[in-house]
Formats: C-alpha cells, structure tokens, sequence
C-alpha cells in the first residue's frame, strides 16, 4: 500500500485527508469523531482511509488488556474496579492506536463479542468465558467500514449495535451470551465508513437516517481533474515502483515521514485538549440550529468539535468564523435537504461582521461592491445551481 503521505492530492480528496486526520487528533484525545465519505467507486476513499493506519500514535494500556484498558481510567469488566496500586502492579505497554474493520460477512458475535471457544474447550480447566468483538477491541481507536450503505441495508442487527457505539460519546455496548451475564461496558470508538449514494440501495441517510445522522462529518469525495494528477496516480500504482518500493528494505525517509506525522498528531491533541471554544461562537452556532430549524442537535455539537480541530491544525491560537464556517457544510450535508444546507451555506459566507454573526440580520450590500467581481474568476455560491452543489455520479459524468 502506497504509505499515507504519497497519496496524491488535489481539490476533490484534500477534505478526506484533512477530516481523517481531525479524527486521528480528536480519538487520541479521548473524543470520538466519526466520518463518512461518499464518492464515485474507485477514487479512493477507501485508500485513504486505510493508509491512515500507518502515521496513528501509539497508545498506552494496561498490559495485555485485550480492551485496551487506558491505565488513568480502566474501563473493562477485569481491570475498571482495580485502584491504582493493582493496576501498576500489572504493568503497562504501548501499542499503535488500533484500527479494526467489520466486513459484510461480519456476525453479530464478531462484532459486540462471543463465547472464547479456546477457554471453553481448554481440557485441563475449561470454563465459559466472553471473548470480546472487534468493537470492544478497537476501544480508542478507529473502525473502518466500506460500503455502509450496504451494510446497513443487509445487516440490521449489526446497525443497531452501531447505533449504541456511535450514539453518545463514549459509546455503550453490551455483550449477551446464553449463559453468560451480559457484559456493559463503554467504548470509544470512533467510526469512519465510505460509500457510493449512487449504487444500490442508495445514499445511507434513505436506507438508515438515524445511522446516518450518527456520523459527525460527511465528506464527498471529488475526481481528479488534472493530467498531472493523473499520470502521478498511474506511476505511483504501476507495477515496477510497486516492486521498486516493496524491494526497499531500509525506507529511512518513509519512516521518518510516518514519524513525523504520529508526532505532530500527538501535538495537535495536546493543543486540542486545552483548546477553548468562545462564548459567542458557541451563540453563532446555537442561532443557526434555531433559525434553520436543524433536526439534531449532534449536528451542531459536530460543527463545534471540527471547528476547534480545524483551528488547532491550523495553527491558530483561538477559533474563528471562518473555521466554523469551514466545517458546516461537513456536517450538514447528510442531515438536510439541499435547499438548507444552499441556504445555511449563502447565508454564513454572507456575514463577516459581528452585527451579522450574532444578530443574522441580512446584511445591506456595500456601495463599493462591484457586480462583476466574480465575472472572470468564480461564480458565487448564492447564484449556483442546487445540483451543482450537491454532485452525484450523474451530474459528474454528463
């Protein structure tokens, strides 16, 4: 696999890359942050999103702890009601920040949790014992799931155990077995799936609305539009450099890129987990969940927490508007119909002032603006068409 920071880039996937990375930042924290990118098939969403696993931090946990017990705030059913003498008595080991995938062929079982058949059988002392899911397993870390929209048309048990994790922060998930007392214990996780809304059964917020609106952020992925682009893509994936770079044995530079990375990663949420959101930003944001009648209020718990990710990432030292701004389209666009999020779009680009931030009055043009500003460069958002914000493979290849 091409690693993480080869992967081109251009207009259509930098927001991917960036959201991934948000994500990476947020779940180090503590707070999941889950994703969803939507696309044409074979843009790579997919890759991107699995390449990511190579530049995520390591994490400590309690030694051995298949849950993967932080050690300040042990949470499974063997270490949660230990103090912290017994905990220092077990040890501690760092591991790479999991990242786990559920498949379509997944069973309930591999997913929440089963019987360990291996202790169960174990001739000199068997005994019945809960052998956690990938879910449990993937605590503070990343789930990837390809196709959701699939998934969440075939699998309906497995949606609704997506439905507890993804519900609240920290999750919930409980593990039944015949037998066996069911096992409640948090989890945080943070969830990134990919999808085609063109291909059967459809977008995921008409297969499974509550599911969709579960996911923080939603990111439509673009195709290249440059020759250049293009013919990077193609030397990248050609046979021989795959050869060529699968015969390095001693890559000193793609190590030091990856350390990089996890570095910078693990600095972001440093900044992050003491990074304040200010009182009237916080105003601007509730304003437009009331003024735009918005459904759920995760919707604009998300614009807040990618806000604050995105301006930690740039390097800012407080939040503007302009980074809220950035990120309402990201999670909006999968929770209302075209037409609010054109008018909740046009309407935040068109304030700039504080009288327009906290009041939403419309605000008079200036004498001085002249009409043909955009005339030989771009056109603005509030003179598009609704179909050309919201592209789907029909619209991309007429």
């Amino acid at each position: 696999m091409i690693p993480f920071g080869s992967l081109e880039r251009y207009e259509g996937n930098e927001a991917l890359f960036q959201i991934v990375m948000m994500s990476i930042v947020s779940s180090y924290s503590g707070e999941p942050l889950h994703l969803h990118a939507e696309g044409l098939r074979g843009t790579g969403k997919t890759t991107i999103m699995r390449a990511a696993r190579d530049i995520m931090p390591r994490i400590k946990r309690i030694k051995d702890c298949i849950y993967n017990c932080d050690p300040r705030q042990p949470h499974c059913p063997e270490h949660r009601h230990m103090n912290q003498t017994e905990i220092a008595a077990l040890g501690t080991e760092e591991i790479p920040m999991p990242f786990l995938e559920i498949s379509h062929s997944a069973k309930v079982g591999t997913v929440a949790g089963s019987i360990d058949l291996a202790k169960l059988t174990d001739v000199s002392q068997p005994e019945a014992h809960l052998l956690p899911g990938i879910i449990p397993q993937a605590h503070r870390g990343i789930i990837f799931i390809d196709e959701i929209n699939r998934l969440a048309d075939t699998s309906p048990e497995i949606t609704d155990i997506l439905l507890d994790v993804m519900g609240n922060k920290p999750g919930h998930l409980q593990i039944e077995e015949a037998g066996l007392p069911a096992v409640d214990i948090q989890v945080s996780v943070s969830v990134w799936a990919a999808s085609n809304p063109d291909e059967d059964p459809g977008p995921l917020e008409e297969v499974r609305r509550q599911l969709s609106d579960r996911f923080d952020l939603l990111c439509y992925m673009g195709r290249p539009d440059s020759v250049e682009i293009l013919a990077d893509i193609l030397k990248e994936n050609s046979y021989m450099n795959r050869m060529n770079q699968a015969g390095i044995k001693d890559d000193s530079r793609g190590k030091y890129q990856q350390q990089h990375y996890q570095q910078e990663l693990i600095n972001w949420a440093e900044q992050y987990q003491q990074f304040p959101m200010p009182d009237f930003l916080r105003s601007y944001i509730a304003r437009l969940y009331l003024k735009h009648n918005l459904e759920s209020i995760r919707a604009i718990e998300a614009i807040q927490q990618a806000a604050l990710l995105y301006a930690v990432m740039q390097g800012r030292k407080e939040v503007l508007i302009n980074d809220v701004n950035r990120v309402i389209p990201l999670a909006l666009k999968h929770r209302v119909d075209a037409d609010t999020l054109l008018r909740v779009i046009n309407e935040t680009n068109s304030r700039g002032s504080r009288e327009g931030i906290l009041s939403f009055k419309n605000r008079q043009k200036d004498s001085t603006d002249k009409s043909d500003y955009f005339q030989h460069t771009a056109r603005p958002i509030k003179d598009m068409h609704r179909g050309e914000l919201v592209n789907t493979e029909k619209t991309l290849t007429l």
